[in-house]
This record gives C-alpha cells, sequence and structure tokens, in this order.
C-alpha cells in the first residue's frame, strides 16, 4: 500500500521531472529496480523536495551544485531540464555550473557545463 508521502512525491516528481519520464521510469522497473523507484519518490519528492523551507528553484539549484560535484552525467542531464521545468533561466544554471568550477575544479565545471549544453541542444530540437 503506498503513503501519503508517496502520492505527494509523485506528484511533485512528475511534475519537476516530467510525467512521461517518471511514467516511464515506474513502467520500466522490475522486481529488483522497483524499491528503488518507490524510495525515491516517497523520500527524497514526499519527504524532502515537498518540504516548504526551500522553494523548487532553490532546491533545483543546490541539485545541479551537488550533482556535478558527484559527477553524476545521467542525474545532471535530468536535474538541468528540471531546473528549467522549476523556472530556473539558462543563465542562472549557468552561474551555477560557474560556482561548481570554482569550489569543485574546473573539469566538473567544465564537464557540467557541457552536459547542460547538449541537453539546452535536446530541448531547443525537440521544440523544432
Amino acid at each position: 500500500m503506498k503513503s501519503e508521502k508517496f502520492d505527494r512525491g509523485l506528484a511533485l516528481r512528475k511534475q519537476v521531472l516530467g510525467a512521461d519520464f517518471v511514467e516511464k521510469s515506474m513502467a520500466g522497473a522490475d522486481d529488483f529496480s522497483m524499491p528503488m523507484q518507490e524510495l525515491s519518490t516517497e523520500y527524497c519528492w514526499g519527504h524532502v523536495w515537498s518540504r516548504e523551507g526551500l522553494t523548487l528553484q532553490e532546491r533545483s539549484i543546490l541539485n545541479l551544485g551537488m550533482i556535478s560535484a558527484l559527477n553524476r552525467p545521467h542525474e545532471l542531464k535530468l536535474h538541468v531540464k528540471a531546473a528549467l521545468n522549476n523556472g530556473l533561466t539558462r543563465e542562472q544554471i549557468r552561474e551555477a555550473l560557474l560556482q561548481v568550477a570554482v569550489y569543485c575544479g574546473v573539469p566538473a565545471g567544465i564537464d557540467s557545463t557541457r552536459i547542460a549544453r547538449e541537453t539546452f541542444a535536446e530541448l531547443d530540437a525537440a521544440k523544432g
């Protein structure tokens, strides 16, 4: 049985990451990976992302920095899109990644900037 936190987390996860992405992730989960989908949805999204202490934009900026520092390119690409969904501009994303370069190292900043540019190009191409 799913909890209220799971339901709230699922709704917010779809809002931020896009319903198509989330539904595909959930549908593609098997017996092995479904517990991770459930944990992420309830804990990350239902318990933390849905708290009132930070805006979704502030959470996105934090995630861009942390994910860049941790060198998680797949997650960074996803969260660049999420940051745009949350109302950040490309300029704000660029500034966050410059901050990454200063505090986490220029290679992290360069790689994260490249991933963000690729993500922007994909989104622009999809718009036509």
